[in-house]
């Protein structure tokens, strides 16, 4: 069996205001040809199929072009909610999708049979079980135990996810019998040790900030979504996450983005080969003072696409209309700077010039709580552990307010 795993597509994310649709559908394309090059038996997309949980017309359109073109290979495609996509909106099509061979899961069930499935080749025999696990949501896998301390409702919940997944394991393996077919979970969730960028999300799942890879069951492959990166956890090769396909962040240029081709035979994984996705956008982070962005832009002189930039500006004094100081350095050249901004430590440094002129565009909801801590005294370690619990607390409240507006 050739299985394609792929993940946090965020269709109808708007980029500093720009569309990404461009993007997203050359990526569907290139996918597309993908699986007819190498075969490929299986598509999995582990979460966030959408930005937002009330996507655009047109990302819908992406996502229903994707179902409708895979309906015609020999390839199932399984897909999974994820912390960004709205369950009911998810689920309004999946009797639809069903009846077009894609299989959906938005949320976790009751019945775990229903995240079950069998995967068949062209001639309906079976090659494989996907115990298909979506973002577990407290709600839909623990109950809440009154008193409990911090400490205890982190291990009830991990212990919660654990047993999740324990159960369509279990259930996996009695599905399987003695047939050597792979069994492969999917996940949408921070595990410890995986690397984020800026756009990830952080996932506050209740208390419990990462989920440790040593808690997964023996499956045989762990296709995992949420952290944008392509990475191996912990050592294991057969527990992965795939990353985004397109870069949602600049601080995402610096390694290629990839889709894992895993190759079974039998039961066991014979390889993992990361298929590289084509850059469909320029992209570039330019840092320095202005006379070196100045150098640095015209390496995009003789382009033919338009490059979107982050530009962080470093300089020993403080800059008014700094905004209008580089795009004037940007004029005619085939550059458009999506993001302008002072260096961190600067803006550390220049508290009162900069805040007073700083806009909103060049902080995150993080930065601007950050500098409240500031203005606080925090003595010794009992001082630097309570205002790491502030910022924990903060980042969970966010989190937490983002899923519900979902």
């Amino acid at each position: 069996m050739r299985l394609l795993h792929t993940s946090d597509w965020h269709l109808g994310q708007y980029f500093y205001g720009k569309s990404r649709a461009d993007e997203h559908n050359a990526f569907i394309d290139w996918l597309l040809a993908q699986i007819k090059a190498h075969q490929i038996d299986a598509v999995i997309v582990a979460g966030d199929l959408f930005d937002t949980g009330t996507p655009p017309s047109y990302a819908r359109h992406i996502y229903n072009r994707l179902v409708t073109a895979m309906s015609q290979l020999d390839c199932q495609l399984v897909l999974l909610g994820g912390n960004h996509d709205s369950v009911a909106m998810l689920n309004e099509s999946k009797s639809l999708l069903a009846e077009l061979g894609t299989h959906l899961t938005a949320n976790a069930s009751d019945n775990i049979e229903q995240q079950l499935l069998e995967l068949t080749d062209a001639s309906g025999n079976a090659i494989g079980i996907v115990c298909a696990i979506p973002y577990l949501r407290p709600r839909d896998i623990q109950h809440s135990i009154a008193e409990q301390s911090a400490s205890e409702k982190q291990q009830q919940l991990q212990q919660a996810i654990a047993s999740h997944y324990q159960g369509l394991y279990d259930a996996a393996l009695a599905l399987k019998g003695d047939r050597s077919l792979p069994i492969i979970a999917t996940g949408h969730l921070t595990t410890v040790g995986a690397s984020s960028s800026e756009s990830v999300r952080d996932l506050y799942i209740g208390t419990l900030d990462a989920f440790p890879a040593s808690a997964f069951p023996p499956a045989d492959y762990i296709a995992l979504g949420h952290i944008h990166r392509s990475q191996v956890i912990g050592g294991n090769e057969h527990i992965r996450y795939s990353g985004s396909p397109i870069p949602l962040s600049f601080d995402e240029l610096g390694k290629a983005k990839q889709v894992q081709l895993v190759e079974f035979c039998g039961q066991r994984v014979r390889q993992i080969t990361p298929l590289e996705v084509p850059r469909f956008q320029q992209m570039a982070l330019l840092k320095g003072d202005l006379s070196e962005v100045e150098q640095q832009l015209q390496q995009f002189a003789d382009n033919d696409q338009i490059t979107w930039l982050d530009i962080e500006i470093s300089s020993e004094s403080y800059l008014s209309d700094l905004q209008g100081r580089v795009t004037a350095l940007c004029e005619g050249l085939p550059v458009e700077p999506l993001l302008v901004r002072r260096q961190k430590s600067q803006q550390r440094d220049s508290l009162s010039a900069e805040r007073d002129n700083e806009t909103l565009s060049e902080l995150s909801v993080d930065d601007v709580f950050s500098r409240r801590l500031d203005q606080e005294q925090f003595d010794g370690d009992e001082g630097a552990a309570r205002k790491l619990r502030l910022q924990q607390h903060f980042s969970a409240t966010v989190a937490q307010l983002q899923e519900h507006n979902q």
